[in-house]
């Protein structure tokens, strides 16, 4: 959901980002249903955003305790309202996290903002117990307008100074997800691409979707004018090179991948 300190820490903004709270929620839920029950899982949810649906995998997972991860200030102040002693909430860049006997590390739209998606699968690979589960979604939309658009108006506006993959073009090919699952020992996997049609009111409500995620990157390095003025270019951009209608169909393509170790 947020993200990890290997870019600058963008300005989140939970309410923005809620925005599009149903749409956003749904890969959650299909990436839990990848998750084999365990009784009494420990649970680290990476990237854990505002904690709402930290809690609500608690529960599901009848979770002995879980322990939320996120880096931005905001998502965790909102975190703090679903914490309680089996629930905790602490900061932290998901891609150096290190834990251990975790019977369950899970990351929903979070590693997409991580460089190195090796070392960090990983890292999180080491966190598990014995017959620990692995289970991550991450966006797969940089060849989309949104994100082409927004690539090439940060490198026209901000050059050398524009965020670092502002469009969190890390992702792998899904196929690239199963050799690293297979690589880490992983002896059962599944990894998909899905697509998630989103029908938004017109196409320049993806700006609002962009303004939760990838324009947040561009707040925290711009004046409050000049971001105003990225945006308003940003949207007239994006408006030309979408097609004109209402609704408009916005295809999200997304990665689900699960793993099980022996034991």
């Amino acid at each position: 959901m947020s993200d990890a300190a290997s870019t600058p820490t963008p300005q989140w903004d939970p309410e923005q980002y809620n925005r599009f709270a149903a749409e956003r929620e749904q890969p959650f839920w299909d990436l839990r249903a990848l998750l084999e029950p365990v009784a009494s899982p420990r649970v680290a949810d990476l990237g854990c955003g505002d904690g709402r649906l930290t809690a609500a995998l608690h529960r599901e997972l009848g979770a002995a305790s879980t322990m939320g991860l996120d880096l931005s200030p905001a998502m965790l102040a909102e975190a703090g309202r679903h914490a309680g002693e089996p629930v905790t909430f602490v900061s932290g860049d998901l891609g150096a996290w290190r834990g251990s006997g975790f019977d369950i590390v899970f990351s929903n739209a979070a590693l997409q903002w991580v460089p190195d998606h090796a070392a960090a699968l990983e890292r999180w690979r080491g966190s598990l117990a014995e017959g620990g589960q692995l289970a991550v979604q991450v966006p797969a939309k940089a060849d989309h307008p949104s994100h082409a658009v927004l690539r090439e108006l940060a490198a026209e506006r901000l050059g050398p100074a524009a965020p670092a993959d502002p469009v969190a073009t890390n992702v792998l090919p899904p196929e690239a997800y199963a050799a690293l699952l297979d690589g880490l020992g992983f002896t059962r996997q599944h990894v998909r691409l899905q697509v998630y049609p989103h029908r938004l009111a017109s196409a320049a409500e993806v700006v609002e979707w962009m303004k939760g995620t990838s324009l947040t990157r561009f707040r925290r390095v711009l004046d409050p004018s000049d971001y105003e003025s990225l945006v308003e270019e940003y949207r007239r951009r994006l408006v030309l090179a979408l097609p004109a209608g209402r609704p408009y169909l916005y295809a999200f393509k997304r990665i689900l991948l699960w793993g099980r170790l022996p034991g």
